[in-house]
């Protein structure tokens, strides 16, 4: 891993991107990681697109800043690929991760010519098969760790599974589940170029 990743995450509002952006930090600080993980919001409300960021590093971090220059674009929902320039900033040697099932000239026409790595995932099936319902930050966040390397697969699973034991003390019956997403998304990320 480089000195410092920033990444930056688009999705709407109530699909997870800021929790999942959140979870990342967290588990990044757990591998000895410094962090910072935040959201930007526009209007608050179910649906709106919101944006949310992280900065991982080996060093203490002192930009406070949103991210204009990322390393790595999550993007949650593809219907954004219309609406909002997600590629604005990002860096070629770099990467953006779809959840999306749309055909790859579809993506590349849509990507205002980025000539970085282009990842696709379909977050919403493996969401529905492991969690019954549509929750694509969990795949999104393994495909995240996958592409960026920012720590190995093992210590990221190990800590999901105590992030979630305390996220969901309450419903522990979706712990399983959400592993299995994690687990799932691995085997399902695709290179677009």
């Amino acid at each position: 891993m480089k000195d410092l990743i920033e990444i930056r995450w688009h999705g709407r509002g109530g699909q997870g991107a800021k929790t999942a952006s959140l979870l990342l930090a967290d588990a990044a600080f757990n591998t000895g990681k410094y962090i910072q993980g935040f959201p930007e919001y526009g209007p608050e409300r179910m649906g709106a697109p919101i944006t949310a960021y992280n900065r991982i590093g080996n060093n203490p971090i002192t930009v406070h800043s949103n991210i204009y220059e990322p390393d790595f674009v999550v993007v949650v929902d593809d219907t954004l690929l219309e609406s909002v320039d997600v590629t604005a900033g990002l860096k070629e040697d770099g990467a953006i991760i779809i959840n999306t099932t749309k055909d790859n000239e579809y993506l590349k026409s849509h990507l205002k010519n980025y000539k970085g790595n282009i990842y696709k995932i379909d977050a919403r099936s493996i969401s529905e098969q492991t969690l019954g319902r549509y929750f694509p930050n969990t795949p999104m966040l393994a495909a995240i760790v996958e592409v960026s390397e920012i720590m190995s697969k093992e210590d990221f699973l190990k800590d999901m599974v105590d992030s979630f034991k305390h996220k969901f003390a309450k419903k522990p019956e979706v712990i399983d589940g959400n592993m299995k997403a994690l687990e799932m998304a691995w085997s399902q990320i695709i290179k677009v170029n």
